[in-house]
């Protein structure tokens, strides 16, 4: 009987806990501890007044806008802005509207009159669509969407109008905390690699192979099933899987550049060595050190 004995040297360990942070700047602040003793700043979200000083009401890294303090926690629920982009569950179907699951801290609407109707045609939603909204989102289904609105209640409201929205088919999801998701202009991106990733500012990333113009004629609800997924792209698409938890693990922003580094650094391993934490630890720093190397 023979096993595979895996042995590395103890010069290529790399220690997980130095990759918390990518800025050596940023400090992590507990609940209670004082923020800013100076006068003149106003205090934000995850923060209070207390003694004439701002303190941390929330485990995170604070962010300064001017004179605007904000402790953003590392840990939470989603907390969305008018015009992010989610990946979402659709979790109930009532009257006009689907209930959704974007990882907030209540559910979320998406209205009938909010999304496009299979073909992209824009017109008056009446009782016959009404009756076979089942037909388009059922429960289950994955969605993209953008937020619409934000309601004093923190109910979000979803749309789907731009044709790049719509019902997802084929692929993986990726669940991270919110906090890693670094916010950019474009959140839709194909990668060299051969895969289409969407990076919700939820925390949902999907990864499936490169999507085609199918989706733009008949207003984001082809979902393709029929389609067979090569080997190499289910190979791609769990390889970045991996890349994503592990960037995750370690608690590194996930971007497109980010997430493409990783991919390029994890080709030396195998799709299964990625899910072990030395190989895990060491794309991760490899990630990171050309990372610092692109913003000098």
């Amino acid at each position: 009987m023979t096993t595979n004995v895996k042995i590395g040297l103890a010069a290529d360990r790399v220690d997980i806990p130095l990759l918390n942070t990518e800025d050596k700047n940023r400090r992590l602040f507990t609940p209670g501890e004082i923020v800013t003793s100076q006068q003149g700043f106003m205090r934000g979200h995850g923060t209070y007044m207390e003694d004439d000083s701002i303190k941390s009401s929330v485990a995170g890294v604070m962010v300064q806008v001017n004179k605007l303090i904000t402790v953003k926690a590392l840990k939470g629920r989603y907390v969305g802005e008018i015009g992010d982009v989610v990946v979402a569950r659709v979790t109930e179907v009532q009257e006009k509207r689907w209930k959704v699951d974007t990882n907030s801290r209540l559910d979320s609407v998406l209205l009938l009159s909010s999304v496009n109707l299979p073909g992209g045609e824009l017109r008056r939603r009446g009782a016959e669509d009404e009756k076979q909204m089942r037909k388009y989102l059922q429960e289950g289904d994955l969605i993209s969407a953008e937020v619409q609105n934000v309601h004093s209640d923190g109910v979000l409201s979803l749309h789907t109008r731009s044709l790049k929205y719509g019902k997802l088919a084929q692929g993986i999801l990726v669940k991270v905390f919110p906090s890693l998701i670094r916010r950019r202009k474009t959140h839709f991106h194909n990668l060299p690699c051969g895969a289409s990733i969407i990076l919700g500012n939820n925390g949902f990333i999907w990864i499936s192979p490169i999507l085609n113009s199918e989706g733009e004629e008949s207003g984001g609800f082809t979902q393709n099933l029929g389609d067979v997924v090569t080997q190499e792209d289910r190979e791609t698409v769990a390889r970045l899987k991996n890349c994503i938890l592990g960037l995750a693990h370690c608690k590194m922003m996930l971007y497109d550049t980010s997430i493409l580094y990783a991919y390029e650094e994890s080709m030396k391993y195998e799709v299964q060595e990625l899910l072990q934490p030395e190989s895990m630890a060491i794309v991760a720093f490899n990630t990171q050190q050309r990372l610092q190397l692109l913003s000098q």
